[in-house]
């Protein structure tokens, strides 16, 4: 699976579980900010620096989403594969 499409799978993962994935200018904050999970207005928000490549975005993504309950939720095999083994 190529590295766009296992990270819109990831995407579509933490969406199941509440929690939003928003792709944000880091740079132009001023302040040495890295990639995500916090809590906005009592909801939980991944805030994912745009300017990551790919790759590294989705390693960011799932190392989130390991440390999550995932059994309860519908993953395509490869995606579960990858989060499990990778």
């Amino acid at each position: 699976m190529k590295s766009t499409q296992l990270y819109q799978h990831l995407k579509e993962a933490a969406e199941k579980l509440d929690i939003t994935v928003s792709e944000q200018n880091l740079r132009a904050t001023g302040v040495n900010a890295s990639s995500g999970l916090c809590t906005v207005k009592g909801k939980q928000v991944f805030i994912m620096d745009k300017h990551l490549p790919i790759r590294q975005k989705v390693e960011t993504l799932a190392d989130c989403l390991r440390q999550l309950p995932l059994d309860d939720v519908y993953l395509i095999p490869a995606v579960r594969n990858y989060l499990e083994h990778c």
